[in-house]
């Protein structure tokens, strides 16, 4: 039995992940089939490393992890950084101000750590232990570290909407893009998911139509639309469901599995 794919990129949360971020085991079982045979598994995710390995490790496999929406390609079995986009702090300053003055939690990444300047609340603390991650707290009396990466505001979905609207109609030498119904995400104006798996394509020397992209959010189009096969599940948007040229089923019935199945061999 042969592969159609050389790479397959998989998004993590609300695509090979439940909605309670548990990876089943048909769907686990699926993903080592197709590494089994040869493919390359990638997770491109809007995670960072800390909280992407453990998910690459339960799959069994190991490799290349494309982290902040592709602000960060990770080796890791090393955690060595393959490459990175750092953000303009000068440029972050204006949504720092924005989110304190709207009291819309944010967190600031680098490569590996995330950090919150503050406090955090009660429901936020239950959102990060959901995802597992375990923030690092920052004085917000101190300057903004080197080597950001990814500035990320949370909240209701109607909030994120709100802060959406404003941002969308600001000059600015950054990009933000939504990251989910909850989350906006800021980063370097070159940052996609589709230009980090094109960048790995082309070291491997595989061409677009060996590769297979699944996803199911806003940041996820890019790697969609550059896979030679790039598949939604049943839980995106209508938006990102007509930027891909199949369609699975949900995160919640096992969608990354019944599209292997149906497609990668």
């Amino acid at each position: 039995m042969g592969l159609n794919y050389d790479i397959i990129a998989l998004d993590v949360d609300g695509t090979l992940l439940t909605d309670a971020h548990v990876l089943t085991a048909e769907t686990r079982d699926a993903v080592r089939e197709a590494a089994r045979l040869g493919a390359e598994i990638v997770l491109c995710t809007g995670r960072g490393p800390m909280n992407t390995i453990p998910v690459l490790e339960e799959l069994g496999l190991s490799g290349t992890i494309i982290t902040h929406n592709g602000a960060a390609t990770i080796d890791a079995a090393s955690r060595n950084v393959l490459h990175q986009f750092d953000m303009d702090n000068a440029e972050l300053e204006k949504f720092i101000n924005f989110c304190r003055e709207g009291n819309h939690h944010f967190d600031v990444n680098t490569a590996f750590d995330l950090m919150v300047l503050g406090e955090i609340p009660p429901n936020v603390a239950a959102m990060y232990s959901g995802y597992k991650i375990t923030p690092m707290l920052r004085d917000n009396a101190l300057p903004l570290p080197s080597g950001l990466v990814k500035f990320t505001v949370f909240g209701e979905k109607e909030a994120m909407d709100s802060v959406e609207l404003a941002w969308d109609g600001w000059t600015h030498g950054l990009q933000h893009i939504r990251s989910g119904d909850f989350f906006i995400d800021v980063q370097h104006p070159q940052v996609s998911k589709g230009d980090a798996l094109k960048q790995l394509a082309m070291l491997r020397g595989v061409e677009p139509q060996r590769v297979m992209a699944i996803g199911n959010y806003f940041n996820d189009v890019g790697m969609l639309t550059f896979a030679g096969l790039g598949i939604a599940v049943a839980n995106s948007p209508d938006g990102v469901k007509s930027a891909a040229n199949a369609l699975t089923l949900s995160n919640e019935e096992n969608g990354v599995a019944h599209a292997l199945h149906t497609y990668a061999w």
